[in-house]
């Protein structure tokens, strides 16, 4: 389920090292629920890493993305504007950008193992979905 080549945060997001490409993990679209929305940033601009750089609405909330990694936002995958469900059905395809990557910016990043690790600690509790997951993008835990 969780590709072994990328790299995950702590949010819940995917690293594609190769390609820069960004996207939310299958944890983060479930804690979402259904995505309605998405708000993505321009073609050119600069992410810096920790920063708000998308933002996800679902029926619940509306939710800021913290951005992984810093760098300059080389390509946007606008086909979200008009199906941001594909994000849902599947998330480890459905990229949000692609960036400048620089090469130690993955080593903060988790390997797949670790981020299972991360993702055994952690169960839902009681509590809405968007309290999780604005706990989770957020807060990192």
């Amino acid at each position: 389920m969780y590709p072994s080549h990328y790299k995950y945060t702590t949010d819940h997001q995917w690293v594609d090292v190769s390609t820069g490409r960004i996207g939310v993990t299958h944890r983060a679209q479930h804690l979402l629920g259904a995505v309605v929305h998405i708000v993505l940033p321009q073609q050119g601009s600069l992410l810096t890493k920790g920063q708000p750089f998308s933002t996800i609405e679902t029926c619940d909330a509306i939710l800021e993305l913290p951005a992984p990694v810093s760098g300059e936002v080389l390509a946007v995958n606008t086909p979200l504007n008009h199906r941001p469900d594909t994000v849902n059905a599947n998330p480890h395809e459905s990229w949000i950008v692609a960036v400048r990557l620089h090469p130690e910016h993955a080593n903060a990043l988790l390997n797949v193992a670790d981020y299972m690790k991360l993702l055994a600690l952690h169960s839902l509790g009681a509590g809405s979905r968007a309290a999780h997951i604005r706990t989770y993008m957020r807060e990192g835990t």
